[in-house]
């Protein structure tokens, strides 16, 4: 194209929600290379304001309908950790349950609707009908069973109704246990097909030393649900510390808050929990880890959907295996949590402040309340793992393009797009059409 370019894509298509790259070069030199994202603020942090404690998981649910799971988990942890609850082995063990069900649906989402038509060059998943029907029907198989067993372990998927503070309100049957070992177990050979799909096709050749972040730990879990926050820069902090890593500050080109640690963007995400976990991950996880060549991590963000794959096997491996150890222990179903009309039956309240850090699909995911003695919250904070990614987007888009600028308008919008939607990023629960312009 030459040395002077400007590029508007107005919206970006398969994320979720209203997000526009807007790139100008002048003679060979950056000018501007933003991510924008348009979406109106939600103000759920204000929304919270005044309400019970015992509310907010429900309440925050409703920020996202592919991580309501993920927000009903962060929000009880931050919870409890205010009222000093500290929740049985049972509960921890359904609670890990639930979380490697909704990491494996929402990457199965990401994998095949999203971001399988770039890799399979068409515009959109419509095609693969037509093309790939059997792996059409491997995603809806999939995905499928992810949602039956959140539905039978918390009610529901999309905003959970039986995971509170302190446990569940309705605990899984002996039959209910069955069911969900044998739906799950039949996931086997879907995976399988799948790292092999995932490897055989091509990613885009790009590297950037990227600073990144999740939870860590000193056992040999692969930590999703409990951990300090570390960096690949060898930051490690509490939880309770989470404002250091991510230092949120405005752009007058985003609704979304930016992050940055030390200085520098971050990404966080699959490919970052590999980076600083891959030696936790259940052993037909590190398998599919070396068949993507992602045995060590790694630092293209292209990969960062081969890092989805290899966690989809490690999460419904780890979940079979909490499942067979529920069965061989049994469940107590004493530890079902009897709720009055106001939910706080049998719970003490007082006043304090809690964090919760889990990782959900796209990354690590903060809450923070601090609540008054009747349990009212006074404040609430949530740090959003697509808002702390926002600008290692940025800098990656600045590092691609000096790369692809020699290429036609379609194969550098194409590029650009691609590299967003590796990210899965959440801006909301919306879909869109995409306008490209090129403006002379």
């Amino acid at each position: 194209m030459g040395e002077n370019i400007k590029i508007n894509i107005q919206h970006l298509t398969r994320v979720e929600g209203h997000g526009n790259i807007v790139v100008d070069l002048k003679d060979g030199a950056i000018i501007k290379c933003n991510l924008e994202i348009v979406e109106a603020p939600r103000f759920f942090e204000g929304m919270l304001r005044g309400r019970s404690i015992f509310e907010a998981q429900h309440l925050t649910s409703r920020i996202c309908g592919i991580c309501a799971c993920g927000h009903t988990l962060a929000s009880i942890q931050a919870a409890e950790d205010a009222l000093g609850i500290t929740p049985s082995d049972q509960t921890i063990k359904l609670r890990k349950l639930l979380l490697h069900i909704e990491l494996l649906d929402s990457h199965i989402l990401h994998i095949y609707l999203l971001a399988l038509p770039d890799l399979l060059g068409v515009r959109s998943f419509m095609p693969l009908i037509a093309t790939h029907n059997d792996v059409v029907r491997r995603a809806l198989r999939l995905k499928k069973a992810c949602n039956d067993v959140c539905n039978i372990l918390v009610g529901r998927h999309v905003h959970p109704i039986r995971a509170t503070i302190g446990g569940f309100t309705k605990l899984p049957t002996e039959n209910d246990l069955d069911v969900m070992l044998t739906q799950l177990s039949y996931l086997h050979e879907d995976l399988d097909e799948t790292v092999e799909l995932i490897s055989k096709l091509e990613f885009p050749q790009f590297q950037r030393d990227s600073q990144y972040v999740a939870l860590v730990s000193d056992d040999g879990e692969y930590p999703l649900l409990h951990g300090d926050i570390g960096s690949t820069r060898g930051v490690r902090i509490n939880k309770s510390e989470y404002k250091q890593i991510t230092n949120e500050y405005m752009v007058p080109h985003s609704s979304a808050k930016f992050a940055n640690l030390n200085g520098e963007p971050y990404a966080v995400g699959a490919l970052a929990r590999l980076n600083l976990n891959c030696r936790k991950l259940h052993s037909k996880a590190v398998e599919a880890a070396k068949k993507l060549n992602l045995s060590n991590g790694g630092n293209n963000p292209f990969l960062n959907t081969a890092a989805q794959t290899v966690e989809c096997v490690h999460c419904l491996n780890d979940a079979i295996g909490i499942l067979e150890a529920l069965k061989t222990s049994g469940i107590d179903y004493k530890e079902e949590i009897l709720l009055g009309a106001n939910e706080t039956s049998a719970i003490a309240v007082k006043a304090g402040r809690g964090v919760g850090a889990v990782e959900v699909p796209r990354g690590v995911l903060f809450h923070a309340y601090d609540i008054d003695e009747t349990g009212r919250i006074l404040n609430a904070d949530i740090i959003v793992p697509t808002s702390q990614n926002i600008a290692n987007i940025e800098g990656d888009m600045r590092a691609l393009i000096p790369g692809i600028k020699h290429k036609s308008e379609e194969e550098i919008t194409l590029a650009l797009e691609m590299l967003v939607r590796a990210y899965d990023p959440c801006i909301s629960c919306s879909a869109h059409f995409l306008d490209v312009r090129f403006v002379d």
